[in-house]
């Protein structure tokens, strides 16, 4: 396997992770815990803000591990794309919506 189809594996599955780990938190299936969620000393003090905050973060999460998968077979199909402008446009993408999922999550909590 080329070193640039396996990234794209791995990126892919990333996105597909993080997809996957948002949709309990999208279902207000976890309990406040030190582990798994948007943990703060706000979300860990308060059940009803923590539920919320996490529903609402999740489907930032969602939405982040859709664009990491789009983004992992789209940058995979442009002609001439080596190894390191993958790897960069695929680090731009993934942590580009990952602060903006993150950064919208605090100014919900900020508004609770």
């Amino acid at each position: 396997m080329n070193p640039l189809t396996l990234l794209m594996l791995l990126f892919a599955g990333s996105g597909l992770l993080l997809a996957s780990i948002s949709i309990p938190l999208i279902q207000r299936r976890i309990r406040p815990n030190l582990w798994y969620g948007f943990r703060t000393k706000r979300t860990l003090n308060d059940p009803t803000i923590w539920y919320e905050v996490n529903a609402y973060a999740g489907k930032r999460l969602l939405v982040n591990g859709f664009i990491t998968i789009l983004a992992a077979l789209g940058l995979y199909f442009i002609p001439g794309l080596g190894v390191d402008g993958y790897t960069l446009g695929m680090t731009v993408f993934a942590l580009g919506s990952l602060i903006v999922a993150l950064s919208q999550s605090f100014r919900y909590l900020d508004r609770l």
